[in-house]
């Protein structure tokens, strides 16, 4: 007797599974969820309905593992306090005549922020040269669904690069992203770091949730680069004007400065050399050597400085005048004093 009825109720679990497993998706009065699609945090409540026909009284049910239903005429109504269950997909059925299965099926997306996400680097320095070929990696922990994952590798608030997975799946997944980039000038003093999002369509939170890691600040090192021209036209100016020469230049370590200028080497050690008052003797070429460890750069000035003769012009007459009235006062006193 105890084995008709184990065999009784296998039977007709079987015939239901069946039933479901090939009813139709695409009939014309199928039930209908509401909401169409559920995006559930992992551990969040949630709900739905199922509008499951209009004339049915018989023969139709909600397919779903976890949590409450609860019947209200045709209407199914199904909540769960904490939703700890991956890959759900709820169906909704009803027998018609002649036998003929309509059902529809609930899309839930249940996610999982992840729990950490950590930037490093290979050799684990973020002190650089400048050119060198930097290898970024990001590691995302236990992050679901990981399809929907956007990583992005940021300097400061510039995007260095984005990455998505190749994986699917339903469950929490860690997984590692890489970038490899070259360093410039403009990365020395840069703040580092990798945010995780997820994106999870229009029925998912807003914004999308993010994590983000903590950030590095990197030092690189690079040659001077001139603030200036590397190659100033000629400097032409009147004995007696002020001359100043500027080759300033960026760089880490911050550079030194050696001027070599007519008369010999300066004992300026400053990227502006200045000459308060110029003569004839300062006209040449004013040669600066700005260096570091990281390389040099030189920068020539031609000055020309030009005689002042106008200080001639003005004197002449007042020379001219001096030797006329010394000439009649000696005329004078030779003449007319006998």
């Amino acid at each position: 007797m105890l084995i008709y009825i184990f065999f009784s109720v296998s039977l007709l679990n079987s015939l239901h599974d069946f039933h479901v497993s090939s009813c139709d998706h695409s009939c014309a009065d199928k039930p209908v969820f509401t909401p169409s699609r559920l995006v559930v945090k992992y551990g969040d409540p949630t709900s739905a309905n199922c509008s499951v026909c209009q004339h049915c009284q018989s023969n139709f049910g909600l397919e779903i593992p976890v949590g409450d239903k609860e019947r209200n005429g045709t209407l199914i109504s199904w909540k769960v306090d904490h939703l700890t269950e991956w890959g759900l997909s709820p169906l909704c059925y009803y027998t018609a005549a002649a036998g003929h299965q309509c059902c529809s099926s609930l899309e839930i997306t249940v996610y999982n922020p992840p729990d950490n996400v950590v930037l490093n680097i290979t050799g684990n320095s973020w002190v650089w040269s400048e050119g060198q070929n930097i290898p970024l990696e990001c590691s995302v922990q236990n992050v679901a669904p990981v399809e929907n994952l956007r990583l992005t590798f940021y300097r400061g608030q510039r995007q260095l690069g984005q990455k998505q997975s190749n994986k699917t799946g339903d469950k929490p997944v860690s997984e590692t992203f890489h970038l490899d980039f070259t360093s410039t000038k403009e990365d020395n003093g840069g703040e580092f770091w990798c945010e995780a999002e997820l994106l999870l369509g229009p029925d998912g939170p807003q914004p999308p949730p993010v994590v983000k890691s903590r950030s590095f600040s990197a030092t690189v090192f690079y040659e001077p680069y001139l603030t200036g021209a590397s190659h100033p036209s000629l400097t032409v100016l009147t004995e007696g004007n002020p001359l100043q020469l500027d080759c300033s230049a960026v760089g880490n370590p911050r550079p030194t400065y050696t001027w070599v200028v007519p008369s010999g080497v300066s004992p300026t050690k400053s990227s502006v050399l200045i000459i308060n008052s110029t003569t004839t003797e300062d006209k040449g070429q004013y040669t600066c050597f700005v260096s570091n460890n990281q390389g040099n750069v030189t920068v020539k000035f031609d000055v020309d400085v030009k005689r002042d003769y106008t200080k001639h012009y003005i004197a002449a007459p007042i020379v001219g005048a001096t030797v006329v009235i010394f000439l009649v006062v000696i005329i004078y006193f030779k003449y007319y004093k006998k």
